[in-house]
């Protein structure tokens, strides 16, 4: 019986130093990708599998309800999904690395010209066409692919380097939900918004002043509520999300944390993945990759991306706004950009917003960002790799990048 105890207690360990692994979600997000783009193009198999995220669920749209599998997931699981992000941006807000002007400073600014440079990159490239809706794609830095991929580099990237990217696609993120409210909704319907407010007052007055275990589960109810209205309001309903985070008490998100973290991390976003990548790659797709909306985004993620956020550092430090310590092995920095230019959960998430009618569009915006962040993960590890090599070869303490 002890020795069944022992083996449990092994895998139950094993498992929980995976799911705990920064590099696990990264893992898992490659496979779903790789997984889904081999059975959508599968013969016999790829147009099952393709029309299977399209399945209309039975009296969703009588509810007005998303109404397949795959509006399903993008409106109502992916509000958990930006639910989580929020809290981690509060957190990081509150007690983290932009919690105070001086050391928000650096990571703000540099994600803002981070955003900037590949739409602007989108928008020249695109220019008089009908693919300029789609300029906020290549805006995203995806945590979860970079942040396993700096793990994976070790000492070769400084701990603060890894803080300020960390830090840095936070904030992204934050520009990215905000991005998607204002620019990728319908016109607001008022009443709608007005139970929004509503949902939203009650949550916080509930949970900042009572105190009973029934609150959590008063709240997911007033949540799904609060949701409900989002949906119908026109803004898009994932910002429901962002708003529950934001309402919420600080003493009351750590246990929403800790519930949310392993569904959201490895069955949400996994689900995402295999829901969103499922593309048919056609000689029309792999032509479209010629086109402006594919160089758009290559470019923005590939090139827009690094070279924002270097500039940003550069005038930073320039003119003395922000103070970077001596020797700093500037090389390796250029790679950590280069890594910031992945962008899949959030880039592909808004190709589905930027052309909701065209599905060609999608398909070649979504190959474009895998395409992209691919290219960012290859070059960036590898420009990494060299450097910390040249600078271990020159026997030079590498230093680190303090805001």
């Amino acid at each position: 019986m002890s020795t069944d105890n022992s083996a449990a207690n092994s895998i139950k360990s094993k498992l929980q130093l995976v799911i705990t692994d920064s590099r696990s979600l990264g893992v898992l997000l490659l496979i779903c990708t790789a997984l889904s783009l081999i059975l959508t193009n599968l013969k016999g198999v790829g147009n099952n599998y393709y029309n299977f995220w399209e399945t209309v669920i039975p009296g969703f749209g009588q509810l007005h309800l998303p109404h397949t599998i795959l509006h399903f997931i993008n409106d109502a699981l992916m509000a958990l999904f930006f639910f989580h992000v929020a809290l981690d941006i509060k957190k990081e807000a509150i007690d983290g690395e932009i919690s105070s002007p001086r050391r928000m400073m650096l990571p703000v600014i540099s994600a803002l010209f981070g955003v900037a440079f590949p739409a602007l990159i989108f928008t020249v490239i695109t220019s008089n066409t009908e693919f300029t809706s789609g300029w906020a794609i290549p805006a995203a830095t995806d945590i979860a692919f970079t942040i396993g991929l700096l793990s994976l580099l070790g000492k070769a990237v400084s701990h603060s380097m890894k803080v300020f990217i960390v830090a840095l696609a936070i904030i992204d993120d934050l520009c990215a939900i905000l991005i998607i409210a204002l620019f990728y909704g319908s016109t607001p319907d008022i009443y709608w918004l007005l139970g929004v407010a509503g949902f939203a007052a009650v949550i916080y007055l509930t949970n900042r002043y009572y105190h009973q275990k029934l609150v959590y589960l008063f709240t997911i109810l007033l949540a799904l509520g609060m949701w409900y209205c989002t949906y119908r309001s026109g803004i898009h309903a994932t910002f429901a999300g962002v708003i529950l985070a934001f309402i919420l008490p600080i003493k009351r998100m750590p246990a929403f944390e800790k519930r949310l973290s392993f569904p959201v991390n490895f069955i949400i976003i996994p689900i995402f993945a295999l829901a969103n990548t499922s593309i048919i790659i056609s000689s029309t797709s792999i032509e479209g990759l010629l086109s402006p909306i594919s160089l758009g985004i290559i470019l923005g993620l590939f090139v827009g991306k690094p070279l924002g956020i270097s500039l940003a550092v550069y005038i930073l430090t320039k003119f003395k706004i922000v103070r970077l310590a001596t020797n700093v092995n500037w090389m390796v920095f250029i790679g950590v950009t280069i890594l910031a230019g992945i962008g899949f959960t959030m880039s592909i998430f808004v190709s589905n917003l930027a052309f909701p009618d065209n599905k060609l569009y999608q398909d070649i915006a979504k190959l474009s960002v895998l395409i992209a962040s691919v290219l960012a993960m290859i070059v960036g590890y590898t420009w990494i790799k060299i450097a910390a090599t040249i600078k271990h070869k020159e026997k030079v303490q590498p230093q680190t990048v303090n805001e």
